[in-house]
């Protein structure tokens, strides 16, 4: 028996027309054997597929129209060619098609699936007057087998395609299953790191609100971890499947506020030149954190106000109506009450916003939080920058402690870094930081991270320094770590960023040796 067109066919298909191939030979010889389909909708074919020699090149290309004798079959009829060299019509071009390909003889049988004909059992020899009625009688029976064939393939195929949907979705559910786990891991409140008292109580706070659907307003200096703390409570929330989409106002030039808060239809305005989606849309079905909110204009703050209310909104030049269908995290680091006062800020968006309340204390006032912080920023930069883990010396922890750190986590994270690149994987020293010492009564909010230590660390204030001398400042400050060290020469060096023989050194050159401490 001739090979089977293996290549070009599903292992099925090959299967069911071996089987074909090899039971319909016994009985009648061909030299090509196909089994043609109709395309679904279309009057057009499609070849199942051939044993015996292939299709002649182009035929499937066209028409079914094309062809004298296809109008016979599609109506349930036979057709049985003895000389088709003399019986084809050459006015058409698959008869012209067939004459090139030389089958003297051949036949079609329609192939019913159900009522309708949807496709033809083809035999052909290139010598004429091959086949006769019984060959014909024999080929319907087997068309009638083959429907059958067909059909348990085709459901055999779907079954296989379901199958491979399947694993492909049981796949993806594992993905995001292990994508859930990571950014719980990543973004969750068990990522948190904290036990001062006051920072555990918004903490939890911000776990007890997580689950509801409730405006949550966060406050705290610059660099406390509000949008740490809104990540975990948007992945708490049952919109964590959902977009967290975060804009920083105080980043926005008044003039694009509004377009992207809500977005732009094309040509709204100069510039325009193609839609453009707003925060609250692509926040749609997740949670959006507006960060500084109180850099926002009043006028801007009315239009949040009103979107807030309606929970509707339009694009800038445009007069679709869209749904606020998201859970809106506020955070900002100046007193919205003051804000309120002096007319900064809106009241009744104040009120609107901090349904529920979070204040998120400064890292001076969480204590030993910074040597957790110190020790999880160690670990974790350390990686990213192939470093090994240093770990950080007595004289370290004891300046981490002893800082009042302005500029709060980041602050922290930033001086980590900048230790881990100059330590060379020694254990992490002093001086290593970059921090400038301040009293921590003494401070504040900064504006800026705190710049590399000099030998001796910057007076305590402008208005301290501007009549005191170098050495008087270095003795005043020097005095003061003895006092808030309890004495403690090592702990007191550390904190000034200097070596214990330095500190001895101005300690008996000012005569602080003298003096109680």
């Amino acid at each position: 028996m001739a090979d089977t067109r293996r290549a070009e066919l599903p292992l099925g298909r090959v299967a069911v027309l071996q089987r074909l191939g090899e039971a319909i030979q016994r009985a009648m010889d061909f030299d090509t054997l196909g089994v043609i389909l109709l395309k679904p909708g279309a009057a057009d074919y499609a070849f199942f597929g051939t044993v015996g020699e292939p299709p002649v090149p182009g035929v499937e290309q066209i028409p079914t129209s094309e062809f004298s004798y296809a109008a016979a079959v599609m109506a349930g009829r036979p057709v049985l060619f003895d000389e088709a060299s003399r019986e084809l019509d050459p006015a058409f071009a698959g008869d012209r098609l067939m004459l090139t390909a030389g089958y003297e003889s051949f036949f079609l049988v329609p192939m019913h699936f159900g009522h309708e004909v949807n496709g033809a059992l083809f035999f052909g020899k290139h010598e004429p007057r091959w086949y006769d009625d019984v060959d014909v009688e024999i080929a319907t029976i087997v068309a009638s087998r083959m429907v059958l064939g067909i059909q348990h393939q085709r459901l055999a195929e779907q079954q296989q395609r379901l199958g491979a949907v399947e694993a492909k979705a049981q796949k993806l559910e594992r993905q995001v299953t292990s994508l859930r786990a990571t950014l719980d891991g990543q973004f969750g409140f068990d990522a948190i790191i904290g036990r001062a008292p006051k920072f555990v109580a918004a903490v939890n706070d911000a776990r007890k609100v997580a689950a509801t659907s409730t405006t949550v307003l966060l406050t705290g200096e610059s660099g406390t971890g509000k949008e740490v703390l809104a990540r975990a409570i948007h992945q708490g929330s049952a919109r964590a499947d959902g977009p967290f989409v975060a804009l920083n106002c105080a980043a926005l030039p008044e003039t694009l506020v509004e377009s992207e808060l809500f977005g732009h239809e094309r040509g709204a305005f100069t510039g325009a030149d193609r839609l453009k989606r707003g925060r609250f849309e692509l926040a749609a079905g997740g949670t959006l954190f507006l960060d500084e909110i109180g850099e926002l204009t009043v006028a801007a703050q009315a239009k949040l106000l009103r979107v807030l209310q309606d929970r509707r909104y339009e694009r800038v030049g445009g007069t679709t109506t869209l749904n606020a269908d998201v859970r809106l995290i506020a955070a900002t680091n100046s007193d919205p009450e003051r804000g309120v006062a002096e007319g900064r800020f809106r009241e009744d968006l104040y009120y609107r916003l901090a349904v529920f309340r979070i204040h998120l204390p400064t890292l001076r006032e969480r204590g030993e939080d910074v040597l957790l912080l110190a020790d999880h920023f160690v670990r974790e930069l350390g990686a990213k920058m192939g470093k090994p883990e240093p770990g950080l010396n007595r004289g370290a922890r004891d300046l981490l402690l002893a800082h009042s750190w302005p500029g709060n986590v980041r602050e922290l994270q930033n001086a980590i870094e900048r230790a881990l690149i100059l330590a060379q994987g020694e254990l992490i020293a002093a001086e290593h930081l970059g921090l400038v010492l301040r009293p921590r009564d003494e401070a504040g909010p900064a504006t800026a991270p705190a710049v590399a230590a000099p030998a001796v660390a910057a007076p305590p204030t402008e208005t301290a320094t501007s009549t005191l001398t170098v050495a008087e400042q270095e003795k005043r400050l020097i005095a003061e770590a003895l006092r808030r060290t309890g004495g403690n020469k090592a702990r007191a060096a550390a904190a000034l960023g200097l070596s214990p023989t330095q500190l001895l050194r101005r300690i008996r050159r000012f005569g602080l040796d003298r003096q109680s401490p």
